[in-house]
């Protein structure tokens, strides 16, 4: 087991044994997960309590994405509890226990019933994702993750992969790309898939200060703008500002100042919370998704996260998505020769992904209506369907479970 220090006490990280050398399972061998994101570190965990021995490529200095929170719904939940850190990611973590969407006034239009939700599919926990990077690299032998390594090149050899990086060539019997959305894996091997769309809006993400009253959580939803508050640990929230603006814009040192000018007017508790920012802390994102692609495999590589099917974050789910791609890789993988897992993999995946992803951006698009009439329709239908079809909505997402 492994332990590490997070706000609320020591926890332990790994329940169970993960063996790290040996144990080499249906012909398992060597891995290379290119890419230390969340979909990277949990691929890892995942093929080494499968008994494979696994090295993490991640070309940045240091992993861990300040100023920003993540929720991990109860797919993601069950996925981290069968790489044994779920109990971890709960205990880092805050259950929560109000959402919805309100309008530009202030009124709610639906509010989540978190309760019934917990009760059908399991909690909502939302954590920073810092740590969440922390629950994971802790979960992991030491030496597993190589910071500061950049891919330059991938090939195919039949049997093995050939991997180029920045201090030289390396082989393993089966590579993960799961190096974002601008993947390098997905570059070489997919040379004519489309590249990453822009969705039309812009995002800010920030966390606060602690806060000397409890926000409510949820969604406020404008014209071509919206604004969310998730309570985290500790006293603190996560907030997001979403809105319609041209592809790249930006403001160096004024991008707080850009989210005061389109929000501090807004309904309690946006103005409230964002007096708690740290200006110098915000970030800002534009929103892109990619296109389905034919297939996440090519011979012993595999796509996994936001390399295979980077999504909007309407949903929620991208994370989620990643988590639940490293868990059914190492399952898999686990039954069958690598080519034979690999396709299985795909087929498991690719359908329920591309879904997810295309309801995630028909959200989007709805979210930021810009027009009076449009909007006036939009909340009108959303206050009048009944929360029982807003959860029954979540089935097909929330309902997933690891296979075996």
């Amino acid at each position: 087991m492994a332990s590490l220090s997070l706000p609320g006490g020591t926890t332990t990280v790994v329940d169970g044994y993960y063996g790290c050398s040996g144990g080499v399972v249906n012909g398992s061998g060597k891995a290379i997960v290119v890419g230390g994101g969340i979909g990277g570190l949990a691929a890892a965990i995942a093929l080494i309590r499968r008994g494979w021995r696994v090295e993490v490529l991640e070309r940045a200095s240091e992993i861990g994405e300040v100023g920003s929170g993540i929720s991990l719904w109860a797919n993601g939940i069950r996925a981290l509890d069968a790489l044994g850190v779920g109990a971890a990611v709960r205990a880092a973590g805050l259950m929560e226990a109000e959402g919805g969407i309100r309008d530009r006034s202030g009124r709610w239009l639906s509010k989540t019933d978190t309760v019934e939700m917990a009760r059908r599919y399991g909690p909502l926990i939302a954590i920073r994702r810092t740590d969440l990077f922390a629950i994971l690299s802790a979960a992991l032998p030491e030496g597993t993750l190589r910071l500061g390594v950049t891919v330059v090149g991938v090939e195919n050899l039949g049997s093995s992969v050939k991997i180029t990086h920045g201090e030289g060539v390396s082989e393993a019997d089966l590579v993960i790309g799961a190096d974002g959305i601008r993947s390098v894996v997905r570059e070489a091997l997919w040379p004519a898939a489309r590249g990453p769309r822009y969705a039309g809006y812009t995002a800010w993400r920030m966390i606060t200060g602690p806060l000397d009253f409890a926000p409510p959580g949820g969604e406020i939803w404008g014209r071509g703008e919206r604004f969310g508050v998730v309570p985290l640990p500790d006293g603190c929230a996560y907030l997001f500002a979403v809105a319609d603006a041209p592809e790249g814009e930006r403001h160096p040192d004024r991008e707080f100042e850009q989210v005061r000018a389109r929000f501090a007017n807004w309904p309690s508790p946006i103005p409230e919370t964002l007096a708690h920012v740290d200006p110098t802390s915000v970030l800002h994102h534009d929103i892109y998704d990619l296109p389905p692609l034919a297939g996440f495999v090519r011979g012993r590589v595999a796509l996994l996260g936001d390399a295979a099917h980077a999504m909007t974050p309407n949903l929620g789910q991208g994370a989620n998505q990643a988590i639940e791609d490293a868990v059914t890789l190492a399952a898999v993988l686990a039954h069958d020769p690598v080519p034979e897992a690999l396709a299985a993999y795909d087929r498991l995946r690719r359908a329920r992904t591309a879904g997810i992803a295309r309801r995630s951006r028909l959200i989007g698009a709805v979210a930021q209506w810009s027009s009076t009439p449009a909007t006036t329709v939009r909340d009108t239908v959303i206050r009048l369907s009944p929360s029982s079809a807003v959860l029954r909505s979540l089935d097909s997402v929330l309902n997933w479970q690891p296979p075996e």
